[in-house]
């Protein structure tokens, strides 16, 4: 067998103020077909398992390029354009291959192209009309038509905070095997559920949710089944949650389990609707919490979901309440991170943090610091895998504790607190710039999680994202969307 393996991967947020570019990419890594040579990130990380797998079955692996860009506004489109030809250029080159795997996301968006993974696949395809063509997915995914259609194989994960990377990478290997075997003949089919919300996954309905469809798959030539959530800050004619099934050899199988799957899905949609608090009523609840730490997401501020990572909103409010004992952080702030850095660890100085992306970031706050630390090479886990921090900055305010960086990224684990000092089982009250991944590391030291919904680039408001390209045929924008 030969294997050919690739990776491109980044979210589009259409309303999000920053364009993703070149230096986008770069500030993740781009690997011109040796990314298994270096050490494994969780962006990187089903190219590593499919190399291994791979080897051990004594197949050639041809790699192409690896990489990926944090979350943000649509790709520049010779960027995209150029990242797509050097991978369609790598297959050409390669001759026959056996099996073809992306890792992708799925709702990257470029400058003149609504459907970048559809595009790739389609090329690959035409250069390899014989082999198998698999697509490793997030699940805030579009499943495009051309998808469905020119790859074999795809396979979201399933888990929401997606701690599940390396599992769904060896199913996807798995499926691909036995396909180019000729063992399975795969057949999909998905199912518009016609509802965008956040589906969580750690907690119930979704739990069992997710549990059941594990357990239905390899049973009754169900090959997998997965729920693509969407991205809904995507302006996409296919933004909303799908549900997706692989059968083997019977389309008709696939349509019916796709079918059961999505409508048991729309079924729970008032149980997965939770609203959240404003800022004052999230603040007031964390105040009436007799012990820490409670921990406050501010899931608008969330560089995984393209916003800037900026906002001072609940910062600004909790400074104004005089609230002590706070950590807070990722702020992406290049620019103190260089000032406070030139200043050193044990300076006092004054700074201007955050609010620069903006009306979505609100205004910056001016406040006078303690440089506590400087560090470099740090990181947080996604899940088990490493993701990078950049150059970080920890600066103290009347009480409050920060975490300045220059790499955006999200908070996804109390190791980007830990690593630089502050031990969060001494604090009151913990704030991460994230939606929903900071769940997985979070939740189990939180006397209390309180979501908030703040402003800034990723309201949760579901039924008023002013979407151009998709009807408002979808709940909650509608009570009935299949009327």
């Amino acid at each position: 067998m030969r294997l050919f393996i690739a990776g491109l991967s980044t979210e589009s947020n259409s309303f999000s103020p920053l364009p993703t570019g070149l230096a986008s990419f770069e500030e993740a890594g781009i690997y011109h077909g040796d990314g298994t040579r270096h050490e494994m990130h969780y962006w990187t990380a089903a190219l590593h398992i499919w190399r291994e797998r791979a080897e051990a079955e004594g197949w050639e692996v041809v790699e192409s390029l690896a990489t990926a860009a944090q979350p943000s506004g649509p790709t520049v489109k010779s960027v995209f354009e150029g990242f797509r030809d050097e991978i369609l250029s790598d297959l050409r080159a390669a001759g026959p291959v056996d099996i073809i795997l992306f890792s992708l996301h799925g709702a990257m968006i470029a400058d003149g192209y609504d459907d970048c993974e559809g595009e790739l696949i389609a090329g690959a395809r035409a250069i390899a009309p014989d082999a198998v063509i698999g697509g490793l997915l997030d699940p805030h995914c579009f499943l495009t038509d051309q998808m469905m259609t020119k790859a074999t194989l795809l396979v979201p994960y399933k888990e929401y905070p997606h701690v599940d990377i390396p599992e769904r990478a060896g199913d996807l290997f798995d499926l691909a095997s036995r396909t180019a075997r000729g063992e399975i003949a795969p057949v999909m089919r998905d199912f518009d559920c016609r509802m965008i919300l956040a589906m969580p996954t750690p907690a119930q309905p979704m739990r069992g949710f997710v549990d059941d469809m594990i357990a239905r798959e390899g049973k009754d030539g169900v090959l997998m089944l997965a729920v693509a959530h969407s991205f809904p800050w995507g302006d996409h004619p296919r933004v909303g949650a799908r549900a997706l099934a692989i059968c083997d050899g019977d389309a008709e199988h696939a349509e019916t389990e796709a079918r059961r799957l999505g409508e048991a899905l729309f079924a729970l949609r008032h149980e997965l609707h939770r609203e959240m608090p404003d800022i004052d009523t999230a603040l007031d609840q964390a105040e009436a919490e007799p012990a820490g730490p409670v921990v406050l997401a501010d899931v608008s501020d969330n560089a995984g979901g393209g916003a800037p990572s900026d906002a001072t909103f609940l910062l600004r409010a909790m400074l104004e309440r005089g609230m002590q004992g706070v950590a807070t952080g990722i702020f992406w702030d290049p620019v103190v991170v260089r000032i406070c850095k030139e200043a050193g660890e044990g300076a006092t100085l004054p700074i201007r943090l955050g609010g620069k992306c903006g009306p979505v970031s609100g205004d910056p706050l001016d406040l006078t610091v303690t440089v506590r630390r400087v560090a470099s090479g740090l990181t947080q886990r996604f899940g088990e895998l490493p993701a990078p921090l950049g150059e970080v900055v920890w600066l103290h305010c009347d009480g409050i504790d920060i975490l300045v960086n220059d790499t955006r990224t999200q908070t996804f684990h109390p190791e980007a607190f830990e690593n630089m000092g502050i031990r969060l089982a001494e604090r009151k009250y913990v704030c991460v710039k994230s939606s929903n991944h900071y769940q997985a590391g979070f939740a189990p030291i939180a006397s209390k999680v309180i979501p908030v919904a703040t402003p800034g680039s990723i309201t949760p408001d579901y039924a008023n994202i002013p979407y151009t390209k998709r009807a408002r045929d979808y709940w909650p924008a509608v009570e009935d969307p299949f009327q």
